[in-house]
């Protein structure tokens, strides 16, 4: 039996994007549908980067340098193209109602491609205002010069940064001076399709999450999901390289009682490789055991068309799929699959304004008061995506707390291990993502796989 799903109000958010991007938009200011990506060139070739600009089906732009830009607004240049995009386009939309004194216009990069691009285009002295950056990530930037201290901009918009969590201001914090504002946390949890739990007979537990306390409990499930998903479907939908392979290694092996990836001073990888092979050979269990679909590419499309009865997956999904008629699903905390630890992966996003020498002081402090109006006013907006916002007047609100699940969203928060901070941190994770691929791909065995894993991140460190 296989359940397929169309998702009418998503195909309306990427249809609208998509619109945009293509310049179907009548403003004469060049405003777009919800303040989104304008990419179209102009009349007279005068789009920012020259030439015409490449958008891909989703809205996302290959070649932001060639986006037609207001002179007159402030650019923002955005990730999230992962079903959160529409809400910060609504974001985005919402504040230039308020008659800043400067709007904001959004474009919205493919995801792989965004460091690199605002890395080269800071250094070419073509970077937007604003930006986005992993909290992970944001140490290298600041030891690059991309990004700029904000502290004094943050005072005059006023910023409350007594309304951050120590850990997220830390985060932001380099030689005491701040260089973002904490916008979210974001953490990989499991999705389940309550259809399929109700014709293989699986009851959640009285909190509506998976009835699991080890990681033969979790095989039992996910044996009675793929007995009933049918041809086609897969009991658990996960791909079978990069990122979400590894944030469920990652869960599995901090579950294990894995020591930190690296020294608390970011001198010397610390991973244990025991336990850290032990975490590889349960994932690539998944694979060998048939709980995963060969050839998963899009494994939240996959869940989204109805056709998986589990997921692991971000928080940041959870919009996409409330917005998907039919789709009867139930968001849940990352299984505790060894004993009572119930970690996680989780990362955190922040807005950041890249260093720019041509930018004015007025059109600076016009920035920083955007992306402290986006991480407090916009807060519940950007909570509905399934982000949790940072600001903590935001998750005290009432109407935060009212929107579904989002009281084991903070539960999941806590339980998550975020990266550590270190400006090698985003070089040490391709480094571990590339060789735990070649687990999942049987191309070499764990032990292998981890000790070549390991030589790899301290040639990174140094």
């Amino acid at each position: 039996m296989k359940k397929r799903i169309v998702s009418l109000a998503a195909a309306a958010i990427l249809s609208t994007t998509a619109l945009a991007a293509c310049g179907s938009s009548d403003d004469t200011d060049g405003n777009t549908a919800g303040g989104g990506t304008e990419a179209t060139d102009s009349a007279d070739g005068d789009a920012a980067g020259g030439g015409e600009a490449d958008v891909n089906e989703d809205g996302t732009v290959n070649n932001p340098e060639a986006v037609e830009v207001d002179p007159n607004k402030l650019v923002f240049w955005s990730l999230f193209s992962g079903g959160d995009g529409g809400f910060m386009d609504q974001i985005i939309e919402d504040y230039n109602g308020t008659s800043p004194s400067q709007q904001v216009q959004s474009v919205m990069l493919v995801w792989a491609d965004y460091y690199t691009k605002l890395t080269t285009a800071v250094a070419t002295g073509n970077g937007p205002d604003i930006g986005v950056s992993h909290i992970s990530k944001l140490p290298e930037l600041v030891e690059k010069g991309v990004v700029i201290a904000i502290d004094d901009y943050a005072d005059a918009a006023g910023t409350n940064w007594a309304d951050y969590p120590d850990n997220s201001l830390e985060g932001v914090t380099f030689d005491g001076s701040k260089y973002a504002i904490p916008l979210d946390t974001h953490a990989e949890i499991a999705y389940a399709n309550l259809d399929y739990f109700a014709d293989a007979g699986i009851e959640l537990d009285a909190n509506g999450q998976l009835p699991v306390s080890n990681a033969d409990d979790f095989a039992e499930i996910l044996g009675k999901l793929k007995d009933v998903v049918g041809d086609g479907g897969t009991a658990l939908s996960l791909p079978q390289t990069g990122d979400d392979p590894y944030r469920t290694w990652w869960a599995t092996y901090f579950q294990l009682g894995g020591t930190p990836i690296i020294s608390d001073d970011g001198t010397e990888v610390t991973l244990d490789k025991t336990t850290a092979a032990e975490a590889a050979d349960y994932v690539k269990s998944l694979y060998d055991d048939g709980y995963v679909q060969p050839g998963i590419t899009d494994h939240q499309k996959l869940f989204q068309d109805g056709s998986a009865g589990m997921m692991f997956g971000g928080t940041w999904a959870n919009g996409a799929f409330e917005a998907t008629e039919g789709l009867n699903f139930q968001p849940m905390l990352f299984p505790s699959l060894f004993g009572d630890n119930q970690a996680a992966w989780a990362d955190s996003h922040v807005l950041i304004i890249p260093t720019n020498d041509d930018r004015t002081e007025e059109e600076t402090q016009a920035a920083v008061d955007f992306i402290n109006w986006v991480a407090s006013e916009g807060g519940l907006t950007w909570a509905a995506s399934g982000q949790i916002p940072s600001s903590s007047t935001v998750t005290s609100d009432p109407a935060f707390l009212e929107l579904p699940n989002r009281d084991f969203y903070l539960e999941a928060k806590e339980l998550a291990v975020l990266p550590a901070q270190s400006a090698s941190f985003y070089g040490l994770k391709d480094a571990m993502i590339r060789n735990l691929d070649t687990i999942w791909n049987e191309q070499t065995d764990s032990t292998s796989a981890i000790d070549n894993m390991v030589d790899e991140m301290g040639s990174e460190l140094g």
